[in-house]
């Protein structure tokens, strides 16, 4: 699955206070949710994976994801906090970039790509930055979809 199709601009938003880590969750957990999955049952699975290791890839980007039972479909959120929130990375650097999924309980090899294909396109300096720069949330949410539609072409 492409980017494009994990995202949709209702669940992207700019998240001003931002709080901690578990506060950052439970925000992409309400993000995720919708028929048949609920906040509460993505947030608790998001929490489980977070507990067993950090989910911040460096860089200042966090890719939370958990299986969830349900789902047909993969979905995706995207958070851009200010302030950064401390995620633990390995490289020190606090997260402001945050891209959380919800996959299907079964999807093993699938959730495993996609992983490695937002790891990859995260990897991307400028495609950071472009998202930083964003002036507001309908101009990320166009970058960050926009952007995603290169990675097709």
């Amino acid at each position: 699955m492409a980017l494009q199709g994990l995202l949709e601009a209702g669940r992207v938003a700019i998240v001003d206070t931002p709080g901690d880590r578990a506060a950052v969750i439970e925000a992409a957990a309400r993000l995720l949710a919708g028929p048949p999955a609920d906040a509460a049952m993505i947030g608790s699975g998001l929490a489980e994976r977070e507990r067993l290791a950090s989910t911040a890839i460096g860089h200042g980007v966090a890719i939370p994801h958990a299986r969830v039972d349900g789902l047909e479909q993969a979905r995706g959120a995207f958070l851009r906090l200010s302030p950064p929130v401390d995620f633990g990375a390995a490289d020190g650097e606090p997260v402001d970039l945050v891209l959380a999924m919800a996959v299907p309980q079964g999807s093993m090899q699938g959730h495993l790509e996609l992983l490695a294909e937002l790891a990859e396109r995260f990897s991307d300096n400028g495609f950071r930055e472009w998202l930083r720069q964003a002036a507001d949330h309908g101009e990320l949410a166009r970058r960050l979809l926009d952007g995603a539609r290169r990675i097709q072409a």
